[in-house]
């Protein structure tokens, strides 16, 4: 009874078209934002914050960012791990000072704030990101996963032999220095959990934001006309050169953010083979899948799922029963594999359609109908 439109009059049109309709959902939102900022900061601990809080907040950027690419033009793409990992790159760049050569005479240039580093290697991400979706305007589907596979595997290759980009360190490693941000150090080994986890909190709610009001305009109508028809969507008047494009440079300039945090705030220290390589590519699409192709909300809850299972079978199968690690880790990946099969087979908008389907229920009850 509590659940419901009734009595929530609205007297224009922002009001009409609101995010969130029913007031008891405005009241959560406001609610978990106030939870997110004002309590759990001060309640962190070092295990909390690397086990779970910062890989889900950093995934969750990279799933919104996916599903703008996926869920909502219909573009598929396998290059997620690449796009991070040249958000990585280009912050570290940036952090350290680019030397750069103009006319023959190099130029180096000191280093960025670790706020602005994150934010240009993500709109350094979004160039790249639209290179590699010029394919997407010829060929869809298989095709053109197939084009950002290459993509994936092209872009870890060249990290790993452009010493340039990794400053000529003898073992292909890059590490963050340490930043700080209003005198608090957001990265390096003196770190305080409550500051890297606002830090990344922010960069979320932000992006979160601005994800759900492009879906929501213009821009986010264009998408969907091109995935659900693009033939008709062009007829209609909807461009698919500006379409596509602008999606994967959202998409890829959301994935380069994360990316840039996964290696600035959260490791510290990558190195590319191993952390950007096809298996972060295939994790953040399963995130996506899981939780709901189309769905801002479906972002987070395949983000949040597929960071709490390890930790959850971890903690129950290996720490309570005393199963051995390896058995508890292939346990994880038969899981997720029969999850994925599960949801494509019978709820192809995953988590969040079964939230949608709760919260329908809950507007009716206790009627039946």
């Amino acid at each position: 009874m509590f659940y419901r439109e009734a009595g929530d009059f609205k007297t224009s049109y922002p009001k009409d078209s609101q995010t969130f309709p029913i007031k008891l959902d405005r009241f959560g939102f406001f609610a978990v934002l106030f939870i997110g900022f004002a309590i759990i900061p001060f309640v962190l601990n070092d295990y909390w914050v690397n086990s779970v809080f910062l890989p889900f907040l950093i995934y969750a950027i990279a799933a919104i960012g996916l599903n703008l690419l996926v869920g909502y033009c219909g573009q598929v793409s396998l290059g997620t791990g690449g796009f991070m990992a040249v958000g990585a790159y280009a912050c570290y760049k940036l952090m350290t000072g680019l030397d750069i050569w103009i006319g023959g005479v190099e130029y180096a240039l000191p280093p960025i704030n670790i706020f602005f580093s994150v934010i240009l290697a993500g709109l350094i991400t979004a160039i790249v990101g639209v290179l590699f979706g010029l394919p997407s305007l010829r060929i869809k589907g298989f095709y053109l996963a197939v084009a950002t596979l290459a993509a994936q595997f092209f872009l870890v290759w060249l990290f790993n032999k452009w010493s340039w980009a990794y400053n000529y360190s003898a073992s292909g490693q890059i590490s963050a220095p340490e930043r700080s941000l209003f005198g608090v150090p957001v990265t390096g080994s003196n770190t305080e959990p409550w500051a890297v986890y606002l830090f990344c909190l922010v960069f979320l709610t932000v992006l979160a934001l601005i994800a759900r009001n492009l879906t929501r305009g213009s821009i986010g109508r264009k998408w969907m006309a091109i995935r659900d028809m693009d033939i008709a969507a062009e007829i209609i008047g909807v461009d698919p050169l500006k379409a596509k494009l602008s999606a994967f440079a959202v998409s890829s300039f959301f994935i380069g953010i994360s990316g840039a945090l996964f290696f600035s705030v959260y490791l510290g220290a990558v190195e590319v083979g191993e952390v950007f390589g096809i298996n972060k590519s295939f994790l953040v699409l399963f995130m996506v899948i899981i939780g709901g192709l189309g769905s801002i909300f479906g972002a987070f809850a395949g983000a949040a799922f597929l960071v709490l299972l390890p930790v959850f079978l971890k903690n129950t199968l290996v720490g309570g029963l005393g199963w051995p690690t390896d058995l508890a880790a292939h346990l994880e990946f038969m899981i997720v594999g029969g999850l994925i099969i599960t949801f494509l087979i019978l709820e192809p908008h995953g988590l969040a359609q079964l939230w949608r389907i709760i919260k329908e229920k809950l507007r009716l009850w206790p009627f039946p109908h």
